[in-house]
């Protein structure tokens, strides 16, 4: 397994474990039924950090759906380089920040963080098109 796929398959990982702290927050501040239950408009509303852990999952699932086919398509092409690794691991690093900033409502590194992880976007596309 290339160094890029490790780091794809440790991002698909993240974004896939996300969802487990805000649905336990849905549990305890609705109770396990409600919870298993689809919501509804009048449900009890959940703590701030659980609704902005909820948007951060949303984000990650939609730029994983950019980062996932750009790291497949390297692979296909058998390009690895330095830049790629990195970019891959800055990535997923960037997510795993971007994550934890918006949970705990810290609004300008968690912008940081985001463009972090498209700049290693940028360099993955220029990697394949051999800019770099």
């Amino acid at each position: 397994m290339s160094k890029e796929l490790l780091w794809l398959t440790l991002t698909v990982a993240l974004t896939g474990l996300l969802w487990i702290p805000y649905m336990l927050d849905r549990a305890q501040v609705r109770g396990l039924w409600a919870a298993l239950d689809n919501p509804k408009p009048g449900d009890t509303p959940q703590s701030p950090w659980a609704m902005r852990l909820y948007f951060a999952h949303s984000n990650a699932v939609e730029n994983l759906v950019v980062f996932a086919p750009l790291v497949l398509i390297l692979d296909s092409l058998n390009v690895s380089t330095w830049a790629t690794v990195i970019a891959c691991a800055g990535f997923f690093w960037a997510r795993l920040a971007h994550a934890i900033l918006y949970a705990l409502g810290v609004p300008v590194l968690r912008t940081v963080a985001f463009l972090v992880g498209f700049l290693c976007q940028v360099v993955l596309v220029l990697a394949i098109f051999r800019v770099l």
